[in-house]
């Protein structure tokens, strides 16, 4: 039996040689897949969310993968409803969640990893949403190193986007490249699943689920065309010349001051280049010029287009008509507006874009060093509202719902707020206007410090403040110490972040594609099919719970050995025999070590896997 990682690199491989997909139903027989996606899954937060039927990732085993790939096999698998839930939104909408069941979550892992090893090497350069080593980051660094000289901006925004993807052109355009009717009727049935709000039953007739594993990947699928279709009809069709021709007006001041400059006529001389530093170079108006760039990220579009406003107009008409004709959606006409570069600024991904004009700004050689140039500015809406929620009557105050956590708590709540927000925004150019925001938050943190310790914020400053070294030396900040016998004490620190402009921001938040032949610690516990409290070695299955803290480690006179073993561990995941694990969640005390059987060989590239204490021989299929 081929691993996990052989096969989604054989797919990969695939998909960057353009080749069809065929027969890849029979790849959702195989093992490997479903703990693959089991070890990327488990840590999320909402693995432990109760979906339609109230399972989740808790007590997961080796049998259910059976039972899963049992039912795949003889294609009895049904999707179950996705439990609806609403999340407000920032105009105060609200947009529709579906929460899967655990097993439809671990299916939809299965799918997305077979998806995206396929299609990922075809997507377009211009996509960044969804996608390994692409973010909003990389989409707005591409916006402001490649889309110099830009005059007009179009927002895209697709209406509801996740909620209209027709499903026959969504299946169609899975069937160009995957020739597999079982795999395509899965997704067909997956989209189908319908919902349940307040326990009724919805059909879905429409839409990828927001809130489902396998929606993102679905998405990218489906707004690909769009991707092509920009690329391959817009760009060309408004792409014209290599260079602007040069501005006549230009010429003759510069012939003049060339003249001045030999006569030995100084003042004529400075006065001609004060004119020509205030003239363009190159006609901007040159008729057979024209540039169009365009980037994405999920439903939102932003185009960069160098010509005419009626031609910016065209284009907006033109992507609305292919997206309401070939892909059944419609662009939002409240958020698909035109923007002048020079004089407005676009919104895209939480940033303002536009294109800077400055002709009193010269390089070492007297050039004009930012004209044309895009930069990418914080809106001054964002930093006030952040500020305004440490604010009371117009003065930093302290939040009294903290006050029961310790120093440690409070110091790092504070600073995940503050980074996450000031890390956001190290590409703008006005960065450095969150100083605002860090002083902000720096009194309404003290102020919550005194408060709980009925002192002085004075006092508190002489006890937390101290400094700690930077790139650009060394910063002020407030730092909290927790010594630990035998550990590497623990440190929570607020403030500590230059706020210096960044070219490039390190992506951390979505993972190079590579598929590599490793286990994670979990999975090598589960595989070793020993109850870690008893020693059992038969029905065994993991327990799991949702952060550390539900464990109540200091609230306990007598800590049961079950607790004492994953708080020593530091683990939310426990693996234990069945028995054990019901007495865990009946409060009783957990078995007693029992006679130890000889547990089976397992994964080092082919494996031997036993479900329910039966050994699976090695099978055939890849």
């Amino acid at each position: 039996m081929r691993d996990a990682e052989t096969i989604l690199n054989i797919i990969h491989e695939r998909g960057k040689r353009g080749l069809p997909l065929e027969n890849i139903y029979r790849l959702l027989y195989n093992p490997t897949l479903y703990l693959r996606a089991y070890a990327r899954l488990y840590a999320n937060d909402g693995a432990m969310t109760v979906g339609s039927n109230g399972e989740t990732v808790d007590g997961m085993n080796l049998e259910k993968i059976e039972k899963l790939i049992d039912d795949l096999r003889h294609e009895r698998y049904r999707w179950t409803p996705v439990r609806r839930v609403y999340i407000p939104k920032k105009n105060g909408k609200r947009r529709p969640l579906g929460i899967p069941s655990w097993t439809d979550k671990l299916l939809q892992e299965v799918l997305r990893q077979i998806l995206e090893a396929y299609y990922e090497p075809q997507f377009s350069s211009s996509s960044h949403g969804f996608r390994p080593e692409r973010g909003c980051h990389t989409a707005l660094g591409e916006v402001k190193n490649t889309w110099t000289g830009t005059k007009w901006f179009v927002e895209g925004d697709i209406a509801a986007c996740f909620d209209r993807l027709d499903h026959e052109v969504m299946l169609a355009t899975l069937r160009e490249k995957i020739h597999d009717n079982r795999f395509l009727r899965l997704i067909g049935n997956l989209l189908r699943a319908g919902y349940l709000e307040d326990w009724r039953y919805h059909e879905t007739l429409s839409g990828s689920p927001q809130g489902g594993v396998v929606s993102p990947i679905l998405a990218n699928i489906y707004l690909d065309k769009l991707d092509k279709y920009v690329e391959q009809v817009l760009m060309p069709a408004y792409t014209q010349g290599t260079t602007r021709r040069t501005n006549a007006q230009y010429d003759v001041l510069q012939t003049r001051l060339y003249r001045a400059r030999k006569k030995g006529d100084k003042k004529q001389a400075k006065a001609l280049l004060k004119q020509l530093q205030r003239l363009p170079r190159r006609d901007p108006s040159d008729p057979h010029y024209r540039r169009l760039r365009y980037v994405r990220y999920a439903d939102d579009t932003l185009f960069g287009f160098v010509g005419p406003r009626e031609e910016a107009e065209d284009i907006k008409r033109q992507l609305g008509e292919f997206l309401r004709d070939h892909l059944k959606l419609e662009l939002s006409q409240e958020k698909t507006l035109i923007t002048h570069a020079q004089t407005e600024a676009a919104h895209f991904l939480g940033y303002e874009i536009a294109t800077q004009h400055e002709d009193t700004k010269h390089d070492r050689l007297g050039h004009r060093s930012v004209n044309g140039r895009i930069v990418l500015r914080a809106p001054t809406t964002v930093l006030e509202k952040k500020c305004a929620s440490y604010l009371k009557h117009g003065k930093p105050a302290h939040r009294p719902e903290l006050r029961n956590d310790d120093d440690f708590t409070i110091v790092s709540r504070y600073q995940l707020e503050y980074r996450g927000l000031v890390q956001y925004y190290l590409l703008a150019h006005n960065v450095a206007a969150f100083w605002k925001l860090h002083w902000v938050m720096k009194a309404s943190l003290l102020k919550t410090l005194a408060s709980k310790h009925k002192g002085k914020v004075t006092d508190m400053v002489r006890k937390y403040q101290t400094t700690t070294e930077t790139p650009y030396g060394p910063l002020k900040c407030l730092e909290v110490v927790v010594p630990r016998e035998g550990k590497k004490p623990l440190v929570a620190r607020f403030g500590g972040i230059p706020l210096r402009r960044q070219e490039a921001t390190i992506l951390n938040d979505q993972p190079l594609l590579v598929f590599r032949n490793e286990r994670s610690e979990l999975l090598k516990r589960l595989l070793a099919d020993t109850c870690e409290l008893c020693k059992a070695t038969e029905n065994i299955e993991v327990h799991h719970i949702r952060k550390l803290a539900d464990l109540d480690i200091e609230g306990r006179a007598e800590k049961p050995a079950w607790v004492k073993r994953m708080a020593a561990r530091r683990r939310k995941t426990l693996v234990l025999c069945r028995s054990c694990h019901q007495a865990i969640h009946r409060g009783e005390p957990t078995g007693q070590p029992t006679g130890k059987k000889s547990p089976e060989s397992r994964m080092n590239g082919n494996i031997h896997v036993r479900f329910g204490g039966r050994r699976r021989e090695k099978c055939s299929h890849s």
